[in-house]
């Protein structure tokens, strides 16, 4: 019966994969009193990108052998094959989109599934930059009669946008579909007047490609402008653990956290020997790309009621858009490990 309810729960977990898209620091949490089990390695996921460039110190250290614990890491080029490696136990934590967090956690819920997930930490706010030549577009007001490019309907760039829209009162705008950012880059490269949406590195490698084009809008700003101080942050990528390993591993957890933040915080006041170790691990292709995206991916590193108020607010928003786009529901309580 148990094993019918993975199968059931990761057939239901791919069939809304497609709905997604692609800090501030804490003080160190406090060490836990004791583990219930010992563990010799710690196996992490991560997804090709962004939320993949803030872990390359940690991973560079480890392999040397300079880490408090050892670590397994493997990197997926899509959430359909990483998710059910969480499910099965094969992975402890895994980076993953803000909202596949939230689905997951969900339909664990829902269907009793044993490998309940908590999301430990926020790894990468927003990446998403209104690319473009026109050189009339400085405010969300001027996409008003505009045409902009964009990867996948009913995906989080889409909905990150539309709420922009709407928030800023811009009625008048035709949106066109790319299937990936690479797409929407090419009509930049061949139309440079022509507007689009990409994420990082897209945005900076479609940018260096033509001197024409520059970032007219970040969305993070954008975001920021509505939310206010007290509001939600827009979120790319979480950190997640699997519960059980949880409970049974709070040490472990709380070291991974502390290098974590360590390496993320080596990557942001480091970008040209990051770029060496990102090009390394397969997440971009050139150094130079590598080096001045990094600034724009906006790796953060936040965790206990920080993390819980900004993802919150993000996938509040989300759900307001469309709740299957964080799996029907906004989280419990429990969901955000403190």
């Amino acid at each position: 019966m148990k094993k019918k309810w993975i199968s059931l729960f990761m057939a239901a977990v791919c069939m809304l994969v497609f709905l997604t898209g692609c800090g501030r620091t804490e003080a160190e949490p406090e060490p836990a009193k004791e583990d219930t089990k010992t563990i010799d390695i710690v196996r992490v996921a991560s997804l090709k990108g962004p939320t993949s460039m803030g872990l390359v110190s940690l991973m560079d250290k480890a392999e040397k052998n300079e880490t408090e614990i050892s670590y397994e890491f493997v990197m997926e080029t899509s959430a359909d094959t990483l998710l059910p490696m969480v499910l099965k136990g094969e992975v402890d934590i895994a980076l993953v989109p803000a909202n596949v967090a939230s689905v997951l956690y969900n339909k664990a819920s829902a269907m009793d599934v044993e490998s309940g997930i908590v999301v430990i930490d926020i790894n990468t706010l927003g990446v998403l930059y209104l690319v473009t030549g026109n050189d009339t577009i400085s405010t969300m007001k001027d996409l008003e009669g505009k045409t902009i490019y964009l990867t996948g309907k009913g995906t989080t760039p889409d909905y990150v946008l539309n709420y922009l829209l709407t928030e800023n009162q811009v009625d008048d705008v035709t949106l066109e579909y790319k299937s990936e950012a690479a797409e929407v880059a090419a009509v930049l490269k061949e139309n440079p007047e022509a507007i689009g949406l990409l994420p990082q590195p897209f945005a900076t490698a479609a940018c260096m490609q033509n001197e024409s084009l520059s970032v007219a809008l970040d969305f993070n700003k954008e975001w920021a402008v509505i939310q206010g101080e007290s509001g939600s942050n827009m979120v790319t990528g979480v950190t997640i653990a699997r519960k059980a390993f949880v409970e049974e591993h709070s040490e472990q957890i709380r070291q991974f956290m502390k290098e974590h933040r360590e390496s993320i915080e080596y990557v942001n006041a480091n970008p040209e020997e990051a770029a060496a170790l990102i090009v390394k691990a397969g997440i971009v292709e050139k150094e130079p790309v590598a080096e001045k995206a990094v600034p724009d991916c906006n790796l953060a590193y936040l965790d206990g009621e920080d993390m819980k108020q900004a993802l919150s607010g993000y996938l509040k928003v989300l759900y307001e858009q469309n709740p299957e786009s964080v799996g029907g529901a906004l989280p419990q309580d429990e969901f955000y490990y403190e």
